[in-house]
Order: structure tokens, then C-alpha cells, then sequence
């Protein structure tokens, strides 16, 4: 099977939320696809992330890290921005398109044997598919550690049937009601799923009923909390820590995380690319279970490869693409910067970076928003937040069913005062288009919402993942 007809057979399989009332989310089909396979998720080691947001890019600092301390490491992210391959990583390389291709075959030809022989009453879907395909890799190329992160909840994610030597929970927010719950402490429960009796637990506190779940559900496994607060760092007036700005060599735009941080009993300076306020959270908990595993290691005689150098030197080489990316204006275009936000607390996180990031300067007055979204999500409450900021709104739609109309967008935002700088466009391509003609060479677009938006912008403006 060569690797397009591969993908186009993944596609076919309909969109990784696309499930019929009859279709509920199930390991037990997961488990029957696995066995069936000999078990490729029992063979390496792993550390699961669940949460709202944030959970990508924790996932990825400590795959870098892992990687920096000398460590084969494997990481397993979605959805995807520009290319699926994205999704499965070694030591930082997407999976290439024949091991893609060879592995799609040997899934799928297993899962229509176990239809036909009726141990399954549907083929995989989408999502089930491309875990039982990364596990495959990550057991044929034996890594030293593996980071998942969970596709969406926890308690019934596909993701959810490794015995992880860590379980990750980030901040617990509002987003998939429809299939996770109407509350926080509802969505906290199904979170809270990947925690495993007598395991171990990395977590940071946040909203009290995410707090009183996730702590009980912790009591009730009778597993061991680490907490990462002494890795976040103060943000008061006056701390050390700053969101840093300048321009580097080739007149690039340099936008980072730099604050120095005692980190197993040695100084270093966190220097991430990851910025914004709400990312000092993600590190904390990638650095605290960064130490956890080099506790394991020591205890289990293993190398103890991880050291505050190599966490260091993995913070600053993380690369977590369209997460307020910057691309640097030329002399024929403006500055672009690229951020999913697809609910509320992501689009407040957007609004708080972007304040910092380009305070005082002439381009945060001419701004220029470009804004698509699911509609499945919290639209009007997004819209509220992230358009009033904007001197010019161009909403519109990703290649996607789940993508909500400009029209549907325009409604949504009907709320606000001034919604007369709405414009409407039928695709991202003539969103773009539109957006540099507005902003000129000296303003800002900004390219959020849905990360299929921030893909679609990122590969019709050439970028690379």
C-alpha cells in the first residue's frame, strides 16, 4: 500500500469525532484491536498527559528534555497541524511516510480480520487507528520512553491502555461538554481517568472542583501526588521571571519564556519558546516530571541520564509549532503570528500574550485577527474575548465538517459592541489574502482559533512543522 493510499483510507474513516450515538467511546474494542496486535503498548515504557489545555505542549517539552538527556524518546501528539505524520515522533523525527504506510496496512488488515471474524462489530475509527499505528512504531523501534498525550478526556481515550510510569494532569477547563461532561468537575473525572492505582501523579492545583476530583481520585488509587508548584515561578511585579522580545540574527522575531529556576539542587535559566503566562504551568509540570523520572531511574539503577543541564538545554530546543509562533515581517508581508485558541481559557491565554508580548508597540494598534473556529465550541464566549481587541475581524472556515460558518462565527458575535469591523471569508486562502491587504506591511495578523485554521494558514504560507 503506498503511503497516499494510506491516508486517504484514514480520512475515509470519517473525522476522529465524528461518532454516531451507537459509537460510543469504548476500550474494550481498543483492548480487542491491541491483543490482536500482541500488545505493542506493553512494550515500552510511557508517561500519559491528559487535561484541557496545555497538555501538547507539556507533552513536548518533556519529550525534549528526554531527548536531550541522551534518552530514544517517542511522542505522540493530536491532532495534527499541516502533515499526520506530525503526530508520531522519534527523537523529534515524524514517522516516515513508508514505516507510515507498512504499519497503516498491518493495523487495518487486523482490524478487518477481527470485523469479519466478528470480534469487532465496526472497523477502528479514525483516532483508534492512529494510536494502534503509534503504539506499533514505538514498540518496533524500542524507545527509552514514550511521552502520550491523551487525544481528548482520559477515562475512555484510546491513549488510556498503557500502564504509565506517569500520569499528567494540566488545567482542567470547559471544552468537549458534548462528550465529556457540562462541568469542571464532570470533565476533571474523565481526566482523572489516567490515574492508575499506586502510580504516580504530576499535577499542579487549579479551579477547587478540578482540585477536589483529581484529589480524591488520587486518594481513592491510593497513587502518590508530585506537585510541581516549586517549579512555577513568580509572576508578581518585580519577579524575575519576563516574557522577553527581540530580534535576532536575520532579523527573525525571538519571543521567549526566560526566567532562572532551582532545579535539583542546581540554578538554571529556563529559556523556552513556549510564551505567554500560562505556559510557566506546562513547564513546571514537564520539569517536575522530568525529575520524577530521574528519581525513578536512581531507585530502579538505572542511568540517571536526566540532570538539571539536560532540562535546561531541553526547554530551550523544544519546538511546539503554531503555539504563538512568530513568522517576522518581510518587506512584502507583515508580521504573522500563529496560536491555537479554541476555547475560552485558550483564547484568554492569546489575549494575555499577545498584551505583553507587543505592549507599546504600533503593531498591537493595528492588529488584524483572522479567526476560525468548530462550532462545536464555545463560539460567542471566544469571539467576546479575542475580537474586541482586533482593529479588523476576517472570520472563516477550515476543510473540515465540523467547522462552523463564517455566517455561523458572525452570529455568534453579534453580541458585540463594535461588530461592524467583521468581515467574512469563504476560505482560509481568501482570509489571508484579505488580512494583508488590511493590516499593510507594518501590522500584525494574527492566526487563531482552530488549530485545522492555523494549519491550513501555516501550509498555504509555506511553513514547515
Amino acid at each position: 500500500m503506498s503511503y497516499e493510499t494510506a491516508i486517504e483510507q484514514m480520512y475515509a474513516l470519517g473525522h476522529e469525532l465524528a461518532h454516531t450515538p451507537a459509537r460510543k467511546f469504548d476500550l474494550a474494542h481498543m483492548r480487542v484491536l491491541l491483543t490482536a496486535l500482541k500488545n505493542p503498548e506493553s512494550r515500552f515504557p510511557a508517561v500519559l498527559v491528559a487535561g484541557t489545555n496545555g497538555k501538547g505542549s507539556t507533552a513536548a517539552t518533556l519529550a525534549s528534555i528526554l531527548k536531550a538527556s541522551g534518552l530514544k524518546t517517542g511522542l505522540y501528539t493530536s491532532p495534527h497541524l499541516i502533515q499526520i505524520n506530525e503526530r508520531i515522533r522519534l527523537n523529534g523525527q515524524a514517522i516516515g511516510d513508508d514505516d507510515f504506510a507498512m504499519l497503516h496496512g498491518v493495523v487495518d488488515q487486523t482490524a478487518e480480520r477481527l470485523v469479519g471474524d466478528g470480534n469487532l462489530p465496526w472497523h477502528p475509527s479514525f483516532f483508534e487507528m492512529l494510536t494502534a499505528i503509534a503504539f506499533e512504531y514505538f514498540a518496533r523501534s524500542r524507545p527509552d520512553m514514550v511521552v502520550l498525550e491523551v487525544g481528548m478526556g482520559g477515562r475512555l481515550d484510546a491513549t488510556n491502555v498503557v500502564n504509565p510510569r506517569i500520569s499528567i494532569i494540566t488545567d482542567v477547563a470547559l471544552d468537549h461538554q458534548k462528550y465529556l461532561g457540562e462541568t469542571i468537575g464532570e470533565i476533571a473525572q474523565e481526566k482523572a481517568g489516567i490515574i492508575r492505582p499506586g502510580g504516580v501523579v504530576v499535577t499542579l492545583p487549579q479551579l477547587p472542583e478540578a482540585n477536589d476530583v483529581i484529589g480524591n481520585a488520587i486518594l481513592d488509587a491510593d497513587a502518590r501526588a508530585v506537585n510541581a508548584v516549586p517549579y512555577v515561578p513568580s509572576v508578581s511585579p518585580g519577579s524575575v521571571s519576563s516574557l522577553s522580545s527581540d530580534v535576532g540574527d536575520g532579523g527573525k522575531a525571538n519571543i521567549r519564556n526566560r526566567y532562572p529556576l532551582e532545579v535539583m539542587g542546581t540554578r538554571i535559566m529556563v529559556d523556552s519558546p513556549l510564551v505567554g503566562r500560562h505556559q510557566l504551568r506546562n513547564l513546571a509540570l514537564a520539569i517536575a516530571a522530568a525529575e520524577e523520572l530521574h528519581n525513578q531511574q536512581l531507585r530502579n539503577q538505572g542511568l540517571a541520564q536526566i540532570t538539571p543541564a539536560t532540562i535546561e538545554r531541553g526547554i530551550r530546543d523544544t519546538n511546539w509549532p503554531g503555539r504563538f509562533q512568530v513568522l517576522p515581517a518581510t518587506t512584502d508581508d507583515p508580521e504573522y503570528v500563529f496560536d491555537v485558541a479554541h476555547n475560552p481559557a485558550g483564547a484568554w491565554a492569546l489575549r494575555s500574550t499577545l498584551s505583553v508580548a507587543y505592549q507599546n508597540s504600533e503593531k498591537a494598534r493595528n492588529l488584524t485577527l483572522v479567526f476560525g473556529v468548530m462550532r462545536d465550541k464555545a463560539v460567542q464566549e471566544i469571539a467576546e474575548i479575542l475580537f474586541p481587541i482586533a482593529e479588523r475581524v476576517i472570520v472563516t472556515h477550515a476543510n473540515n465538517p465540523r467547522s462552523a460558518t463564517p455566517r455561523e462565527i458572525r452570529q455568534a458575535a453579534s453580541r458585540i459592541a463594535d461588530s461592524t469591523n467583521i468581515e467574512e471569508a469563504i476560505d482560509v486562502a481568501s482570509a489571508l489574502n484579505r488580512a494583508r491587504e488590511v493590516a499593510g506591511t507594518g501590522g500584525l495578523i494574527v492566526v487563531t482559533g482552530s488549530i485545522y485554521i492555523v494549519g491550513e494558514a501555516m501550509r498555504m504560507l509555506g511553513l514547515r512543522i
